[in-house]
């Protein structure tokens, strides 16, 4: 594992491996929040040395609800990756936004009421307030639009994700509220994950793939698992033809961006009061910024 790691891959409900992957390592670490879903998967895609794992852990164990999304991002952050890009599935709240079209998102609304212990890596005696008007990266954003038209896809720049608590799907209130309050897709695991690789200064992006119209919509069918596995399935190659074409792109052109500073000027408790325990924790991520005693 010598070379430069440079991009993550989290792949969600239908995503669980790239199979074109070469030179692969399977690599099991643990981390100060725990285990990550599952082991990460080390390999070679098209020239690039990429990290990949299966979001929900392989064969689909793992509730959104339930998942160590520290534990994951700091495992992506443990092996060096820069840039984390997000395979997830979604429904659309919009006409225009159809099944089988590809969404690069670009804001998020967090409706989740149950993940509290995830929602950051700084507590225990260290306060951290990021930047995160924009919680996507927007560099890497541009890139995977240009690499999703390369791709044929049919793909819509920009949208806001709303983040359910799941894993039930919505109401029909909620779906119709939703839609009220201007939000463009649901998801359930853009949150935390999106706060936490900020946190973990590494650029976060998401290929969406519009699985339903959610509930809202009169004239095509309630949204189920068994069709978004149906659909994403369908689109899964789509979404991976994207990811390999956006990559040497990425590596051309992402030397730097705001996402990989998100700390320099966050950090508002006073070094000299940390719990020495509690700088250890998050050493690999505030060690730049804190004197060492």
């Amino acid at each position: 594992m010598a070379d430069e790691i440079r991009f993550g891959v989290i792949g969600g409900s239908g995503v669980y491996k790239i199979e074109a992957l070469t030179d692969v390592e399977e690599v099991s670490l643990d981390t100060p929040f725990g285990k990550p879903s599952d082991a990460l998967i080390v390999g070679t895609l098209d020239g690039q040395r990429v990290a990949f794992l299966p979001r929900h852990g392989r064969g689909h164990r793992i509730t959104p609800t339930q998942l160590s999304a520290r534990a994951n991002i700091y495992a992506f952050k443990k092996l060096g990756v820069q840039y984390l890009i997000s395979i997830t599935a979604v429904g659309s709240l919009r006409e225009d936004y159809a099944p089988l079209d590809i969404v690069i998102p670009d804001q998020i609304y967090d409706r989740t009421r149950h993940r509290e212990e995830e929602y950051t890596f700084f507590n225990d005696g260290i306060v951290v307030h990021i930047n995160f008007a924009d919680p996507f990266c927007l560099d890497l954003n541009a890139i995977l639009y240009e690499a999703a038209k390369q791709a044929g896809a049919t793909v819509h720049n920009g949208g806001t994700l709303v983040v359910i608590e799941g894993p039930a799907f919505s109401t029909k209130a909620e779906s119709r509220i939703n839609r009220q309050l201007g939000c463009d897709l649901v998801g359930m695991t853009a949150i935390p994950e999106a706060k936490l690789a900020r946190e973990a200064e590494i650029g976060y992006s998401a290929i969406a793939m519009v699985t339903d119209y959610d509930v809202w919509h009169e004239s095509h069918e309630t949204v189920t698992a068994e069709l978004v596995v149906q659909n994403l399935t369908k689109n899964a190659q789509m979404g991976k033809k994207i990811l390999r074409l956006a990559l040497p792109q990425a590596a051309a052109r992402l030397q730097d961006c705001v996402c990989r500073h998100a700390l320099q000027n966050a950090i508002v408790t006073d070094p000299n009061v940390i719990p020495e325990n509690a700088r250890e924790k998050v050493d690999l991520l505030v060690g730049n910024y804190l004197p060492r005693r």
